[in-house]
């Protein structure tokens, strides 16, 4: 089954050239199934960048999936077009007015990550993000700061500054092999970094989180919240093969201090293109997660979130 995007959003073309199945609306309206609701709360700047990596991620499961673009309702961006902004996405204000419940939600990371949460000009709005998620949401999947920001909210849990970037590509192993969400999964993957903070493996157990993805270099990568129903990844699976080579483009461009990005370029030589190595592990991550969704998440859109109301 194809993910149902909007004809015109521009991730719809290029996921269909990809390969992807992907859905137009009025296809999907003719179609006697229920999709499931995935939300993507967009706090990255590149919005249509970030759109096109995850839906590319959650559309290629044989499941029909409903893709809903959400912002905060008062940060603006000013990076992305007002005109597709107000074509494709919606105030978290009027989702939650609205009443309505997704099976999943997306929180991406943001360019934040140097202030305090509590400094965070929509840190207020966004901590009601995270509550309504716990009677409205069926499971929620943070990244990097945003599931950063997930852990600081729930357990208290917070982030530690680096004295250099984590930037590049790091080995990391399965440390629960058997948790559904690692299906398929080598014991161990290379997988894309880019961030100025770490969280603290010790802390998270200690806040009663899983690790199932770990790196000894950099730390957890990813963590299971049962109690939230949510898992939060502090790295980038979900990056394009050149994403990586854009931020380190941007900051030598900038005459930032920047290192050549680990383990990414062929020879570490910024003139030849990198290969992509993850690529496998991403859908598999995302397939896993939206699998469990499937397997778990009520028929009816009503009961998600009864038991925790």
């Amino acid at each position: 089954m194809p993910i149902k995007l909007p004809a015109d959003l521009p991730a719809f073309d290029v996921l269909t050239r990809e390969g992807v199945m992907v859905m137009s609306e009025s296809r999907a309206a003719r179609q006697d199934i229920r999709p499931l609701r995935i939300g993507l709360l967009n706090l990255m700047p590149k919005k249509i960048q970030t759109e096109t990596q995850f839906a590319r991620l959650v559309g290629s499961t044989p499941l029909q999936i409903e893709l809903s673009l959400i912002r905060m309702t008062e940060h603006q961006t000013k990076t992305t077009a007002s005109e597709h902004m107000e074509q494709f996405y919606r105030p978290f204000a009027e989702v939650a007015e609205s009443g309505e419940k997704l099976d999943g939600l997306i929180v991406t990371g943001a360019p934040v990550e140097h202030l305090p949460f509590e400094e965070v000009t929509y840190w207020d709005e966004l901590q009601q993000v995270f509550d309504w998620t716990q009677t409205h949401v069926h499971s929620t999947f943070g990244v990097c700061w945003g599931g950063m920001a997930m852990a600081y909210h729930f357990h208290g849990v917070q982030k530690h500054m680096l004295e250099d970037k984590a930037f590049g590509l790091f080995r990391h192993r399965a440390t629960e092999p058997a948790s559904p969400f690692l299906r398929g999964f080598s014991d161990d993957l290379l997988v894309p970094v880019s961030r100025w903070t770490e969280m603290k493996r010790t802390e998270m157990e200690a806040a009663g989180l899983r690790t199932l993805l770990h790196s000894d270099e950099v730390g957890p990568c990813l963590v299971e919240d049962e109690g939230q129903r949510a898992l939060y990844i502090f790295n980038h699976l979900e990056y394009d093969s050149d994403t990586l080579k854009q931020e380190y483009d941007r900051d030598v461009e900038a005459g930032a201090k920047i290192r050549l990005p680990r383990d990414y370029y062929p020879d570490d030589d910024p003139s030849r293109a990198p290969s992509n190595r993850w690529r496998s592990h991403a859908h598999l991550l995302y397939g896993n997660w939206i699998n469990e969704i499937y397997q778990t998440t009520p028929y009816d859109l009503a009961e998600i979130g009864a038991k925790a109301a």
